[in-house]
């Protein structure tokens, strides 16, 4: 199988009555199914960093190796930090982004966002990137 050749990732705003919460998720394309995320109060790199990192764990406990994984991303910053680049070297993966208002390459995440959000409150959500 495909597996760990291609994942995307994305971080959405939740509003909640006590403030904003900000998820980031992993999908593994191939395998059309969320291998990570990370929830904090807080937009940050370290955000993006534990979402992948718990993306890695997840797969090497099901026995599979994600080095030469792409990692694709929008633009933003928390996925352009030397953090994020420092935690894709340390698993031996490829960083990938999107050109700049091409919204369109990463439209399975927002489409993972976008029936996330089917269940909940109805309010209104925003993805950040």
């Amino acid at each position: 199988m495909l597996r760990n050749r291609v994942w995307l990732t994305d971080i959405t705003e939740h509003p909640t009555s006590e403030g904003k919460l900000y998820c980031c998720a992993i999908k593994d394309v191939h395998a059309n199914r969320i291998v990570g995320y990370s929830i904090s109060d807080r937009m940050t790199a370290q955000l993006a960093v534990d979402a992948l990192t718990s993306a890695v764990t997840r797969r090497r406990l099901e026995g599979h190796d994600v080095a030469g994984c792409i990692l694709h991303a929008d633009r933003g910053s928390q996925f352009r930090a030397r953090r994020m680049a420092h935690a894709l070297n340390r698993h031996g993966m490829v960083g990938s982004m999107g050109r700049v208002g091409a919204a369109g390459d990463n439209a399975a995440m927002e489409s993972f966002w976008s029936l996330s959000r089917a269940g909940s409150d109805g309010g209104s959500h925003s993805t950040e990137g």
